[in-house]
């Protein structure tokens, strides 16, 4: 097993997910565990609602990966996601008395400006620069250019900063370090979408069970990220009010579902079982469940700005859990929206693997690979092994090292802002990561130093041991 490994955990609303897997020199990304928890009872629309139970998650998914792999895991990588992450516009500007050639210096001012923005209750977590507007000029790049004015047009990725707070103290209680923490919906597209299709134009479509989250590139940028609170989980429950078992209706909606139906395929006299003692009319069940699927598809679309409903030459691309249900394509069609339209069932990177739930393709661990694209640092601990020296520590006893507190860069990289005093941006093409303070003392305890006391522990138990069967010899 290698002793070098990347290891990342995505939260969603259905299922706590987690991978390690190890990059190879060609590129490709090997697999070597895989494991899941469900989440329904502590994640609520993409956020912890309950700490206690997301820890637990987190320690069951982290040690039967450890076990897997026999190695320690010391740090992840995490995404962040959920109802409450939604972009904002942002401009700063500067004017000059004399014309002012532009500067790296001057451009970073602006996005250190907007970095600074306070935003009561939310965290920002992603600034991305859209545009600079030099006198009269709009420019990518302004730097060099002779103005009076420059203007910097941002696109701010906020949350909830109880959302945040929530996420890093749930692996600060589990002992985990946060290796880096992404914006889960652009490691999403930069694992899915192609060049082509961010430079051209195209809306991401991330289906998921409580949400549905929507994200429009035009030109090689992020222009817009949104989160409709609706997802499969609402189609379940509503054919539940038939009323049925929750497993039931889950069962029903994935074997039967279809987003859209055409009304000569409808059979009035067919029924579908609920149980072996009850059934449903085929009629009323694909009623239900296009109603609930054409509103979440109308609410998402919906989402996409309308300076650039008509700009997105690369037309809408679907992924997720509830891309999979039949006819959803059809269905967008139908609603009279011209858009070119195509399935992300998997990620660009060349993975590998022999476990059937990644090799599945169905979408469900887009954003999850996506994730484990991003890393670049060793997760990997100490080995695993049993010793007269002690027990190895369980989940409960991992040391706790505070996660990273993070916000963005190019990359959906969340790096160091203060809660209400955001670090300045250093751009989109990486913000430098600050080291967080520990303990007062500015140093971080590691599981390695808990472990290192467990054997000194062990040792004087051994001695003591061996000297009591001398004495009595």
């Amino acid at each position: 097993m290698s002793k070098e490994f990347i290891v990342a955990i995505e939260l969603g609303s259905s299922m706590i997910r987690g991978i390690a897997g190890h990059k190879n020199p060609d590129g490709s990304i090997t697999v070597l565990a895989y494991a899941t928890e469900k989440s329904n009872q502590c994640i609520r629309k993409g956020a912890v609602y309950n700490v206690d139970k997301t820890v637990q998650a987190i320690n069951s998914v982290v040690t039967r990966i450890e076990s897997a792999l026999t190695m320690r895991i010391e740090r992840v990588y995490v995404g962040i996601g959920g109802q409450s992450v939604h972009s904002v516009k942002n401009s700063k500007e500067k004017t000059f008395p004399l014309e002012t050639r532009i500067s790296d210096e001057i451009v970073d001012s602006l996005r250190d400006d907007n970095a600074a923005t306070i935003y009561p209750e939310m965290q920002l977590l992603y600034p991305v620069a859209q545009e600079f507007k030099v006198d009269s000029q709009r420019q990518v790049d302004p730097v060099g250019i002779q103005c009076h004015r420059i203007e910097g047009n941002f696109l701010n990725i906020l949350c909830r900063k109880n959302n945040y707070r929530n996420l890093n103290n749930c692996f600060e209680r589990a002992g985990l370090q946060i290796a880096e923490m992404y914006l889960s919906p652009v490691a999403l597209a930069d694992s899915v979408l192609s060049g082509t299709e961010k430079r051209t134009g195209c809306a991401l479509i991330d289906f998921g069970a409580q949400t549905t989250t929507v994200a429009v590139y035009y030109k090689s940028i992020l222009r817009h990220l949104s989160v409709v609170p609706l997802g499969g989980e609402n189609i379940t429950q509503d054919l539940e009010s038939y009323p049925m078992e929750r497993d039931e209706a889950e069962n029903l909606k994935i074997k039967y579902g279809s987003a859209y139906t055409e009304n000569e395929n409808v059979d009035p006299t067919k029924k579908y079982d609920i149980n072996p003692t009850r059934k449903i009319d085929s009629v009323k069940f694909l009623e239900i469940v296009e109603a609930r699927s054409t509103e979440i598809i109308a609410n998402a679309i919906n989402q996409i700005p309308s300076e650039y409903a008509d700009k997105l030459i690369s037309g809408i691309v679907i992924t997720g859990g509830g891309a999979n249900m039949r006819n959803v394509q059809l269905a967008i069609e139908k609603l009279n929206y011209n858009y070119k339209i195509r399935q992300a069932t998997f990620v660009k990177q060349a993975i590998k693997s022999n476990k059937a739930e990644v090799n599945n393709h169905n979408g469900t661990l887009n954003t999850l690979l996506g994730l484990l694209a991003k890393g670049d640092m060793n997760c990997a601990g100490s080995p695993i092994s049993n010793t007269i020296f002690g027990q190895e520590l369980n989940p409960s006893e991992r040391a706790g090292v505070r996660p990273e507190e993070e916000m963005k860069d190019g990359n959906g990289k969340i790096s160091n802002p203060k809660e209400d005093q955001p670090e300045p941006a250093r751009g989109n093409n990486g913000a430098e990561n600050e080291r967080d303070e520990r303990d007062g003392q500015g140093t971080t305890k590691t599981p390695g130093s808990n472990r290192g006391g467990k054997i000194r522990n062990g040792l004087k138990k051994f001695w003591k041991h061996l000297m009591e069967e001398e004495e009595n010899q």
